[in-house]
């Protein structure tokens, strides 16, 4: 639905704002009078939705340095300036300076109509692209999050990107700390609904009674809405959805059965059921687990996704490095190879927490990563995943590593990293077009 344009009548003659207005709401637009520039300056500010029609001559500031005010907080803003008799030289300055356009007193109310209607138009295309932008800036953020070259994760993005336009609900499973509430986040940010409300909730973070009333109301007066309310015709993530009891089941259930088809709130089922010995079909009646399962994500365990462990590593013991002041610490051939075996049974949230205390080892100068994943997964026996890798997939890996990690400290200086890597210049460019390495990933 279009949002409804606001148009704001700024003149110091009452008698002018007055007829001006009514004018202009007979003509179906929603206007707001203000007797001076200074008065309407206090609403109107970048992406206000609305567009402003000022008289030129006004004591105190007037209508040339109003405009130059409105012009510097959002040059897209229309606005239309009221010209008196022998103004019009100043009116094609003001045009100049990013008035849209002019009309001289005494007015023709068709033509005010007329440059109220293209400037409203104006201003909503402004405004959606500028949102647009946003959500398509904020949903390539999002999608860099989630690191990786692999098989596995390539799958992951495409699968976001087809199920983001899709309009069924989506059930996100997977093992913990592998990213579901990451997933849940791209799925909403790159589709139709980005900008408009996201609402997560833990089913597992509340009684029944207080979750009833949280999800569904009623709520208590001068409360907030509930939250299918509040997330209505955007997105609405239940996580730990396997938490819920038959009763919310069902309430569950009749909402989104009352949506139709497609649905106005899209629903995203996040599933934290992994290691409980029973599966999401076990904890859901029937009916509404089909219809939250419309679309299904699974997400890769950290150990099937082998050379993304290293870069995660890396890119989160960069990051920390420079949040603690210090240098990230390096990776050997070694410590590379026990990296890639290591079960990691806290997937990706496990791997971040490693990264960080790698980086405080470092800054102390002492322990090792070898260290870090014995105390990690010391109840869990040797850290060795039970799928064998061979040794030359190791090698590989941990090369693509040391050429990623040193292209990055050097910013792309292919002489700097010859030398650090002792290595021919020929050498260097077959073996980045081999890992699919480009030097301009890092100037």
């Amino acid at each position: 639905m279009a949002r409804m344009m606001k148009v704001a009548i700024v003149d110091d003659e009452e008698d002018m704002r007055q007829s001006v207005s009514q004018w202009l709401a007979l003509s179906g637009f929603d206007t707001e009078t203000y007797a001076s520039a200074e008065e309407a300056l206090k609403v109107i500010g970048t992406d206000w939705p609305g567009v402003v029609i000022s008289d030129i001559r006004m004591p105190g500031m007037d209508g040339m340095a109003f405009l130059k005010r409105l012009m510097g907080l959002d040059s897209g803003l229309p606005v239309i300036m009221i010209t008196g008799h022998g103004d019009v030289p100043m009116a094609v300055e003001a045009m100049r300076l990013g008035a849209m356009d002019f009309m001289e007193k005494p007015f023709n109310p068709d033509r005010m109509t007329e440059l109220a209607k293209r400037a409203t138009q104006a201003r909503r295309m402004t405004l959606d692209n500028r949102a647009l932008r946003r959500d398509l800036a904020e949903g390539a953020q999002v999608m860099g999050k989630l690191i990786g070259t692999s098989a596995a994760m390539e799958r992951l993005r495409e699968d976001i990107l087809d199920l983001s336009q899709a309009d069924g609900h989506v059930l996100i499973d997977g093992e913990t700390g592998t990213g579901k509430s990451l997933v849940a986040l791209a799925l909403h940010a790159t589709g139709p609904r980005a900008g408009k409300k996201f609402v997560v909730v833990s089913c597992a973070a509340y009684a029944e009674e207080a979750l009833s009333a949280k999800l569904f109301g009623p709520v208590e007066e001068g409360g907030s809405l509930p939250l299918v309310e509040e997330a209505r015709g955007g997105t609405l993530v239940l996580e730990d959805v396997e938490a819920l009891s038959q009763s919310l089941q069902a309430r569950l259930l009749t909402f989104i059965n009352e949506q139709g088809t497609p649905a106005e709130t899209r629903i995203l089922a996040v599933c934290n059921a992994h290691g409980e010995g029973r599966t999401l079909e076990d904890a859901l009646r029937p009916d509404l687990y089909f219809r939250l399962a419309a679309h299904k994500i699974t997400l890769p365990p950290l150990r099937a996704r082998g050379e993304d462990i290293l870069t995660i590593f890396t890119r989160m013991a960069e990051q920390f490095a420079e949040e603690y002041g210090c240098d990230a610490p390096e990776v050997s051939a070694q410590e590379a190879a026990q990296l890639l075996q290591a079960p990691w049974p806290g997937n990706v949230r496990q791997l971040i927490n490693v990264a960080e205390r790698a980086v405080l080892q470092a800054r102390r100068g002492s322990g090792s990563i070898a260290s870090l994943l014995m105390a990690d997964n010391e109840e869990a026996g040797p850290a060795m995943t039970t799928e064998g890798k061979p040794l030359k997939e190791y090698v590989e890996n941990f090369e693509k590593m040391l050429i990623d990690n040193t292209m990055r400290r050097h910013k792309g200086a292919i002489s700097a990293v010859m030398d650090e890597l002792c290595l021919p210049r020929r050498t260097l460019n077959e073996k980045m077009a081999k890992y699919g390495l480009t030097r301009q990933d890092y100037i």
